[in-house]
């Protein structure tokens, strides 16, 4: 059983982008293409899965979902390739190079109440 959950990214035919989580991140693509996904690509279809992130929990993807959710359309795609100096809510990797977060490890990093 995959234990991840996945912060998704779909370009749709609108041109827009439609963000989401899962942790079956074929099977919920799939339902978007076919039709049985959310509302939202139900009516603007999606082109192609832009991209997508690992999270070691559903509380962390939502986290992710949410803060990707407020930056503006140019900064979405580069969101789920970023490894460190994230938005609040989001995970800090703690590898090497070429490590990603669900390699490394995660350590949550609460950036509006950690202590200064």
């Amino acid at each position: 059983m995959n234990t991840h959950w996945y912060l998704y990214l779909i370009e749709c035919r609108n041109g827009a982008f439609y963000a989401g989580i899962t942790n079956d991140l074929e099977r919920r693509y799939a339902q978007h293409v076919a039709g049985r996904g959310a509302r939202y690509t139900r009516a603007n279809p999606p082109l192609r899965l832009v991209g997508s992130r690992a999270y070691p929990d559903r509380s962390a993807a939502a986290r992710a979902e949410y803060a990707i959710r407020q930056l503006p359309k140019s900064a979405k795609p580069s969101f789920l390739r970023q490894t460190a100096g994230k938005p609040p809510g989001t995970r800090q990797a703690c590898g090497g190079p070429g490590s990603t977060a669900v390699d490394a490890g995660l350590v949550d990093i609460d950036f509006d109440k950690r202590a200064i």
